[in-house]
This record gives C-alpha cells, structure tokens and sequence, in this order.
C-alpha cells in the first residue's frame, strides 16, 4: 500500500499569481503540485541545504513552484508560483 498524497493548500500571494495565469499554466501548476503531493521530496534540489530540506523548488519549463512540506500534518504551501511567459 503506498502512502497517501500530501494535501496542498495554496498561499494568498501564490493564489493571486495564480489567478492571472493562463488555462495551460495553471495545468501546468496543478500537474506539477499532483506530482508534488505524491512525492513531496521528489524535485531534486540544487544545493544540499539539510536544515533548509523542507522548502522545495519544482520547475518545469517557463514554470516554477515553491512550496513547504509540512511533514507533521502531511500537507504542502504552496509559497510563490513564477511563470516566465
């Protein structure tokens, strides 16, 4: 049995660049949390920061989200969302 997903809640600032993407970016935002939820450490990182391990980074293309895994209620932040359109 695998474990069950994260839950992601979206910050007011990231909700509000969220709001002005277009259809295919925020597709693009919700595939990438999918993805995120299911592994929240599976984006490699580019330093090796140990007490910074919780605040991740995913980018995919023109797109890129931070979020923070809050391990003891199983759930994700998403904190800023930058979309280079």
């Amino acid at each position: 049995m695998s474990p069950s997903p994260y839950a992601v809640r979206v910050s007011a600032p990231a909700a509000k660049v969220l709001d002005t993407l277009p259809e295919h970016a925020v597709d693009t935002v919700w595939d990438i949390l999918a993805a995120a939820a299911a592994d929240p450490f599976g984006f490699r990182q580019f330093d090796t920061d140990d007490e910074g391990e919780d605040v991740r980074y995913a980018a995919v293309g023109q797109l890129s989200v931070t979020y923070w895994v809050n391990r003891p209620l199983n759930s994700l932040t998403v904190l800023n969302i930058v979309w280079l359109g």
